[in-house]
């Protein structure tokens, strides 16, 4: 038998199709856009999720030689926080509004203001962004009230491919803690937010664990995916705690950090606990626990900028700050080039520049920028307590030796390289199992299937080198921060 893993990103979707001997026996990909219709606005047209998803795994089931009744069991990694409002027939009634839709700043605002950051963290145990999906609802009954008149229901990008495949409207709950809409410690909706956005529970989807099964796929959806027999359809999580399935992530002591266009340190915790500041998202996750995650919103990119800047290649670049010397000229990068989510002013910065400062050194920079602002979130998970023994590794820059090598050395914790970098779509295909019971637990399956390559240990002398680097680059935000509140009021 076979194990779908379907990874609904936001700008593809792809398959990864397992054997019941963890071998991976295809994938397949498919694109789609995104417009950007205003300033600030991010939407996608849901029905082009479902046509690419069916494509795709009509492919893999083709390619990979898998018999029509030969697929146990579905599952989903998917894009968090997007709005998917559907009517009583199950029609959408407007375009999803994605992660990245930042119209949603007053929103924001006033949620903060009724409910004051206290009792927001204790509600829903987060901050209120423009990126959560319940801003989002509270836009569209501000601007669209109709629209929003007429929402029987509520779903997340993942969950709508769930209802097209089952008819079922359902939610897990690694996905649904990124709505501000969660009680997250209790994993129930937040009475006190549904309440306040005037949204009755009934149009929020029931609630699973991501290792559940939810349904099965329905007359219709077997046919048009040339599919026969009982497909099991199980949870599935949100991209960052499919993710860290997909990484065997699954335990307290290993960290996932994740290089790729954005930046994320995401640290399983056995216990719920919020730093007080809220600087951490805190979600339910993939196994039943919880999670903490730091997002930095520029991260290799931050790398791709400078390369466009420069019109030099990333390898080329790379290269030359391998040469440049640990701490040569003592140059600090900030990656704020989007701002972030604890201030969306601030801006990116070169300090320390002289006469002898090279590209090689200014590019180090930018690597050790973005690894000393990762850090900075690992330091607040561990001071609620939470371990750090080995930290696992994916993304694009997960291809550079040397800067997973500077990742152990900053952190000073190893660096667990994996045998395959699969990510959610392999996540999905672990919980699938899971839930077809091929594994009692979401980390068994994952100690069976997730194996580590090579260990890069922290080199002792670098550790010391990047201590004092980092209470260099600490001091930098602080000092810059009234000049970066005094460009943005100076407008483009």
């Amino acid at each position: 038998m076979y194990y779908l893993g379907i990874d609904l990103g936001t700008s593809s979707v792809k398959v990864l199709a397992m054997d019941e001997n963890h071998n991976i026996a295809g994938e397949a990909k498919r694109e789609y856009p995104v417009d950007f219709p205003h300033d600030k606005w991010a939407i996608q047209d849901p029905a082009d999720w479902w046509e690419k998803t069916v494509e795709a795994i009509r492919e893999v089931v083709q390619t990979a030689g898998i018999g029509a009744d030969q697929v146990a069991a579905i599952s989903f990694s998917g894009q968090q926080h997007g709005l998917v409002g559907l009517d009583e027939n199950g029609d959408v009634l407007f375009p999803c509004i994605l992660w990245c839709d930042n119209r949603t700043e007053q929103e924001c605002i006033d949620i903060t203001a009724h409910f004051t950051s206290a009792k927001l963290r204790e509600y829903t145990a987060n901050k209120a962004l423009t990126g959560f999906t319940a801003p989002k609802v509270l836009w569209v009954k501000r601007h669209q009230r109709e629209l929003f008149d007429q929402m029987a229901h509520i779903l997340l990008p993942k969950d709508y491919l769930r209802y097209k495949l089952t008819g079922d409207f359902v939610m897990d709950t690694s996905d649904a803690a990124g709505t501000l809409m969660l009680d997250v410690k209790n994993r129930v909706w937040s009475a006190p937010m549904l309440d306040y956005l005037g949204v009755d529970e009934s149009v929020m989807p029931s609630l699973c664990e991501s290792y559940e099964t939810t349904g099965f796929l329905h007359d219709e959806a077997l046919d048009l995916l040339g599919l026969t027999g009982k497909v099991r359809v199980v949870g599935g999580a949100g991209d960052n705690a499919a993710g860290a399935v997909g990484a065997g992530v699954v335990k307290e002591g290993l960290v996932l950090v994740t290089l790729g266009t954005s930046g994320v340190v995401f640290a399983p915790q056995e216990t719920f606990a919020v730093d007080d500041a809220c600087k951490l998202h805190m979600f339910c996750d993939a196994t039943g626990k919880y999670h903490s995650m730091g997002v930095a919103l520029s991260a290799a990119n931050s790398l791709q900028w400078w390369a466009d800047t420069t019109a030099v290649s990333v390898e080329e670049l790379l290269s030359e700050a391998e040469k440049a010397r640990l701490g040569s000229g003592k140059v600090v990068f900030l990656p704020h080039l989007m701002g972030e989510r604890f201030n969306a002013n601030v801006k990116g910065a070169f300090v320390g520049m002289h006469m002898k400062t090279d590209r090689g050194a200014m590019t180090r920079a930018v690597l050790e920028g973005v690894v000393y602002y990762l850090r900075d979130y690992l330091e607040i998970s561990r001071s609620l307590g939470v371990k750090a023994d080995a930290i696992r590794v994916i993304g694009g820059g997960a291809q550079s030796a040397f800067w997973k090598q500077m990742l152990a050395d900053v952190m000073n914790v190893p660096v667990e390289e994996l045998s395959t970098n699969q990510g959610g779509a392999l996540g999905a295909c672990i919980l699938a199992m899971v839930g077809d019971g091929r594994f009692n637990t979401v980390e068994q399956g994952c100690a069976s299937i997730i194996e580590v390559s090579r260990v890069i240990q922290p080199i002792a002398e670098n550790v010391e080198k990047y201590e004092k680097g980092y209470a260099l680059y600490k001091k930098v935000y602080p000092a810059l921060k009234d000049w970066f509140e005094y460009a943005d009021s100076l407008g483009e």
